[in-house]
């Protein structure tokens, strides 16, 4: 059995998302999903078990963090193996058999995490990682990571040498997605509760690492993940947490090294300086630059879907704030005979001949699924924004983004 273990806080429409995707890469496995809401204060409580009867919910009074909600679901949980994944994540039809069956064929693994997208198709470079010792992180503050993002020495903490889509063991696993054995968590005894939030995927991988087991980058699956939309990385408090995080790792690994202790402090509290500073030159640069300017700006959007989603889509796009020029439907299959601008494999070459703000993707029966719009994803030339309906639900939703047809609602972060 394999267990999913979901924190949530504050993201009822991702995780709406996320759970239809987990509930659809579960039906050939045996499987159990649970969710741990950290005192949410949007509806997730009133929505989500209507709409997941199957699922468990542990409702916490308060936000624990991160780590003490997780090791609440181990508690309760029964797999053999167990997925700790986010809740702004979609995950592929295939994606977990192939997790499983990797498991199968590679004795020494630990735990594995995945190709990971955002959801414009773009890599998430934090797939794979190093530990963050003071070369690495002294290469990656200078910007020489950047410079050669290729390179086996200066691009070491995001593993730049190792291709994309490659598998290989790896130092360090993404918290949005680390499927790990049982046995081995045991061993470890779950996440360190001292980590309220961050770095708690570098400690586990580290702690999994000295198991003698492996950390693998499985790279023959992809997942979407929105990032960070519990946190906005332009707060001061996300700035203070993250690298007070990082400090605490180091104390604790690396407590009898003195010198590289020290080391890796210097280079955490240079770093915590230069993201203190892009902070603020980014909040500058945003109350100076309108945001509003896009809002009185028509923006153009062509949808994938069959003909009657799309014109239930047009009925949730009219309740947003920006407004949006349609610009045309994607045809989604060969069976489908309505009039259409494009087709999903002529999809590139619709978008290098007319300018597309948004590609709305529709998940459901007779629409895409999610592998599908994965793969699309993937290979699509990134000039266009994506958005998504999933199950033809009453709001779309991409990265930083949200039109509720329900509330009325539309929220756009940068």
């Amino acid at each position: 059995m394999l267990s999913i273990i979901i924190v949530n806080y504050n993201v009822r429409y991702f995780i709406e998302a996320c759970l239809y995707s987990v509930e659809k890469a579960c039906n050939n496995i045996e499987a159990e999903i649970i969710v741990v809401d950290n005192a949410s204060s949007d509806d997730s409580f009133l929505v989500l078990p209507k709409l997941f009867p199957n699922v468990q919910f542990i409702w916490n009074e308060t936000n624990l963090g991160f780590s003490k909600a997780n090791n609440l679901a181990i508690k309760k949980s029964s797999g053999k193996f167990v997925l700790f994944l986010n809740p702004d994540t979609i995950v592929p039809e295939d994606c977990f058999e192939k997790c499983l069956s990797f498991f199968s064929t590679h004795h020494d693994a630990g735990a594995i995490g995945v190709h990971m997208i955002d959801g414009n198709g773009n890599f998430h470079k934090e797939s794979k990682r190093s530990f963050p010792d003071p070369a690495v992180s002294f290469f990656k503050m200078i910007g020489l990571s950047k410079l050669f993002p290729n390179s086996k020495t200066f691009a070491s903490y995001y593993v730049g040498h190792l291709p994309e889509n490659k598998t290989a063991s790896v130092e360090v696993l993404s918290g949005a997605f680390t499927m790990i054995s049982r046995k081995i968590l045991d061993r470890v005894k779950g996440f360190d509760e001292d980590y309220f939030m961050y770095a708690e995927d570098i400690d586990l991988s580290f702690r999994i690492k000295n198991t003698g087991f492996k950390n693998y980058y499985f790279a023959d699956t992809s997942i979407i993940h929105f990032k960070g939309e519990s946190t906005r990385k332009t707060d001061a408090a996300y700035v203070q947490n993250f690298y007070s995080a990082m400090k605490l790792f180091v104390q604790k690994h690396y407590s009898k090294q003195t010198a590289i202790k020290n080391a890796m402090l210097i280079s955490i509290a240079a770093a915590q300086f230069f993201a203190n500073t892009k902070r603020k030159i980014h909040n500058i640069w945003t109350n100076n630059t309108s945001l509003n300017n896009h809002k009185n700006k028509s923006q153009s959007i062509v949808i994938a879907a069959n003909n009657e989603t799309f014109n239930q889509m047009l009925h949730i796009i009219k309740q947003a704030k920006n407004k949006f020029l349609i610009s045309g439907r994607i045809k989604i299959n060969v069976q489908d005979v309505e009039p259409a601008s494009t087709t999903l494999s002529e999809l590139n070459n619709y978008l290098s001949k007319n300018k597309t703000d948004y590609i709305l993707f529709c998940e459901g029966k007779n629409n895409l699924n999610f592998l599908e719009i994965i793969e699309t994803l993937k290979c699509l030339h990134k000039n266009s924004n994506s958005l998504f309906n999933i199950s033809n639900r009453p709001f779309i939703f991409g990265n930083n983004y949200i039109i509720s047809e329900n509330k009325n609602e539309t929220s756009t972060n940068d």
